[in-house]
């Protein structure tokens, strides 16, 4: 099964690892850690699908030309 792209960032200013899914459209989250930003991207994409389904949208495919290094 194809994965979606990860970007991950940290914002010092906030002292926060932030996680993003560029194929989701604002599919976001953040951790204290990277992992924990990792986690929390998960479930972020979990629940952005499955609200798109539940409002009959289509779900992008994941784009490897659209691909970032965590």
């Amino acid at each position: 099964m194809a994965e979606y792209s990860i970007f991950m960032q940290y914002d010092p200013q906030d002292n926060i690892y932030v996680a993003s899914i560029p194929e989701l459209p604002g599919c976001m989250a953040h951790g204290e850690t990277k992992e924990q930003a990792l986690k929390e991207i998960e479930i972020a994409k979990e629940l952005w699908i499955e609200a798109a389904k539940e409002d009959g949208e289509e779900i992008p495919k994941p784009n490897f030309l659209n691909s970032f290094s965590v």
